[in-house]
């Protein structure tokens, strides 16, 4: 079948022909009628987590999906062919950016039936993500302040959404050009972080989900309450991520290195710290998918590409300045 893969990091992704999926008999094949792209997905590339999260090469990349069920394995239930599903695979599995993939059941979920496939097919990693990070982690509850940094992004716009459905108070950072944007999407306050600076204009905020890392994450730090905490999902990653990942003893001290200033200066200061990666979830996704329906979420898609123009639809996510997400179409041909 057609894919788009990789063969050595930092390589470009270009078409294979790659092997059809093997379904297991808790799997479900999927037929990709769209592929949400990631960031994730070039970071894998360029070979940003090698040593974290190795995967045999060529990798067929790809974590979003929505299509249609060929296949069940033996001991899948709830799911049947012909069914409108979407997901974000799990680690190990990924590979959406083919005509078809098999997914592991506890990974899927039904597809929104108000939205459309393309729509679809951009919310499963960034959709969780917010979740994981709002709701698992955090646990919003109304009233609380909360600040998502990059809110016209992929992550941002959902997060902002999700934030206000919680009944939070929602400031976000964006350009001018989105600001009315991420207002219509919920932000009660935006911060334009080219002229202004967010730690000078916010204080007393209980969480702040942060995307870019560095700097950023130092003075989120100091936009928080005593007690708050910052959710880093670019990084640095912490011992608790190690831990959970199952990392071998020596990578387990590379990793507490890394976020070693971090969480000594949140401590310092009376916070947390926590790094998210965010794992697949079916369950996750069903609740997700309701609040689709039910108005409360709505996706945000800022460019969509024919599956040919998948690396071209990579490049175009990294270059930046497009809202919401980068949805390539059409992969999936009836097997």
């Amino acid at each position: 079948m057609r894919a788009f893969a990789f063969d050595t990091y930092s390589q470009p992704l270009h078409e294979v022909a790659a092997p059809e999926p093997e379904l297991g008999v808790r799997d479900v094949l999927v037929r990709v009628e769209a592929a949400g792209v990631n960031q994730l997905d070039e970071k894998i590339r360029a070979g940003e987590f090698k040593a974290i999260l190795p995967s045999p090469l060529p990798l067929v990349l790809g974590h979003d999906v929505a299509g249609t069920v060929l296949r069940v394995g033996s001991e899948v239930r709830g799911f049947a062919v012909g069914d409108h599903v979407f997901a974000r695979p799990r680690d190990q599995r990924i590979g959406t950016f083919a005509e078809r993939i098999a997914i592991d059941q506890a990974d899927l979920a039904p597809a929104p039936t108000s939205i459309g496939i393309v729509e679809a097919a951009s919310l499963p990693l960034v959709a969780l993500t917010a979740w994981q990070a709002l709701v698992e982690r955090a646990n919003v509850q109304a009233g609380q302040k909360v600040l998502i940094h990059a809110g016209a992004g992929g992550v941002g716009s959902i997060a902002i959404q999700l934030a206000k459905h919680l009944g939070a108070h929602v400031a976000t950072t964006a350009s001018v050009k989105n600001a009315d944007f991420v207002r219509e999407l919920g932000a009660d306050v935006v911060i334009d972080y080219r002229t202004q600076d967010f730690e000078k204009e916010l204080s007393g905020y209980d969480l702040v989900l942060d995307s870019l890392g560095g700097e950023n994450l130092d003075k989120s730090l100091r936009v928080l309450r005593p007690g708050g905490k910052a959710i880093g999902i670019a990084g640095p990653p912490d011992p608790a991520f190690a831990r959970a990942a199952g990392l071998n003893p020596l990578l387990r001290l590379a990793i507490a290195a890394l976020s070693r200033k971090v969480r000594a200066r949140a401590k310092k200061l009376g916070v947390g710290y926590e790094f998210l990666w965010m794992r697949a979830d079916g369950s996750q996704l069903r609740e997700i998918a309701a609040l689709v329906d039910s108005g409360s979420i709505r996706p945000v898609v800022g460019a969509a590409f024919p599956f040919d123009e998948t690396p071209q639809a990579l490049a175009a996510l990294t270059r930046g300045g497009l809202r919401g997400k980068v949805v390539v179409t059409g992969a999936g041909a009836v097997a």
